[in-house]
């Protein structure tokens, strides 16, 4: 199956790169780039590709406001120069299935590239990090909804209650960090069917990305 990319980035020397990148293989192709949010939207909505390659600071529209809008129409990849927590964590809330930095070497983006595609979720190494730190901060209790408050940090946890019991198996292994096709050997099911446990649970507990649902997971097996 080849990969459909769109790049959104207003420098167009880097969408020259990313592009170039990308190119190379086989099993994607570049079907569109966009030089602000808005014409991300756009194209994004009229070309249905399986990833969005998104810049964050962008005339118009930025990254991450059209990536809450484009959340429930395709994947959202987050490729940008700064990793500053607002960022990050506005980006995540907006249903991106991954943040990376523009210094990930040519090999790691296409990995990315492909592994966005499968389903699945990834987010840089030192974003990581401190996604595992905010989240391992004490909170002595709740606060009102801040969308630019760390994920899982001080803001109302849904509930699973309404989630089968399969499907709680799946968000368990979602928040062990698993990959589509790791649920699938895990639970000894099809890869197509865990996709679709995913989707469901996603829909279900109001989430965007399986990037939330895994903190999620983390909030209700510590009991936070």
């Amino acid at each position: 199956m080849t990969i459909k990319v769109l790049v959104a980035d207003d420098h167009a020397a880097v969408r020259a790169g990313i592009v170039l990148i990308l190119d190379g293989h086989g099993d994607i192709e570049v079907v569109g780039q966009a030089a602000d949010g808005e014409q991300a939207v756009a194209m994004a909505r009229e070309l249905r590709p399986d990833v969005v390659l998104m810049d964050i600071r962008m005339p118009k529209l930025d990254g991450i406001s059209a990536t809450r809008e484009l959340s429930e129409v395709t994947d959202v990849l987050i490729l940008t120069t700064f990793d500053i927590d607002e960022y990050v964590f506005g980006a995540l809330r907006a249903g991106a299935v991954g943040f990376l930095l523009k210094n990930t070497d040519a090999d790691a983006l296409v990995e990315a590239v492909r592994v966005v595609a499968r389903g699945d979720g990834l987010i840089s190494p030192s974003v990581t990090r401190r996604l595992i730190s905010a989240f391992g901060a004490a909170v002595p209790e709740r606060r009102p909804y801040d969308e630019h408050r760390p994920l899982g940090v001080g803001g109302p946890t849904p509930g699973a209650g309404g989630l089968t019991p399969r499907e709680r198996e799946v968000l368990a292994c979602i928040g062990r960090g698993m990959s589509n096709a790791e649920i699938a050997a895990e639970l000894d099911m099809a890869e197509a069917t865990t996709k679709t446990h995913v989707s469901r649970l996603l829909n279900k507990l109001g989430l965007r990305s399986r990037v939330q649902a895994a903190i999620l997971a983390q909030e209700l097996s510590s009991g936070t």
